[in-house]
């Protein structure tokens, strides 16, 4: 089993094995008879565009310590996306929105460095109809509008997997 993969089973406590399940090699109890399955952790966020412009956040928290991104984060158990994504947004920057403002803009499948893989389900909200000015949260170092090209010109980056969707984002 490869170092990331669980090595005890949630249910039963004892050690897990390896065995090819469905053309995989999975974790497996032998007390319990089942695999113990890996899944991406669920998160939502929320892409402001104002004229061109996207709502950034600088993550203080790993993955991505120092890079800028989504305003975005882990949902609770009992969460629907579209809460999770706007609870998340106001967190991170201050700024506020109505879950019934937000556009389904895109979803993507991150490889978090060290931790589980993500499936982030990523909105869209046009800045007039959110409330606040981006002011850094929980988890943000710093939270502010980014015209794309400014990346270009300035030493800050995007955190990985994310680029091209905040690029898309801000020309709709």
């Amino acid at each position: 089993m490869d170092e990331q993969a669980p090595q005890y089973c949630p249910d039963c406590g004892d050690t897990l094995t390896s065995r090819v399940i469905e053309d995989r090699p999975r974790a497996y109890c032998t007390s319990c008879e089942k695999p113990v399955y890996r899944n991406p952790k669920p998160c939502a966020g929320v892409l402001v565009v104002d004229d061109g412009s996207v709502l950034l956040v600088k993550r203080t928290q790993p993955p991505g310590i120092g890079t800028w991104s989504v305003p975005a984060g882990f949902l609770e158990y009992d969460e629907p996306p579209a809460t999770g994504a706007v609870r998340e947004l106001e967190e991170e920057t201050g700024v506020s929105a109505s879950a019934e403002d937000l556009e389904l803009f895109d979803t993507a499948f991150v490889t978090a460095g060290q931790r589980e893989n993500v499936v982030v389900i990523i909105y869209r909200v046009d800045r007039s109809v959110t409330d606040g000015h981006p002011e850094p949260g929980s988890d943000a170092g710093a939270a502010r509008f980014w015209e794309m090209n400014a990346f270009e010109t300035q030493d800050e980056d995007i955190e990985p997997g994310y680029e091209e969707i905040i690029r898309r984002a801000r020309t709709l």
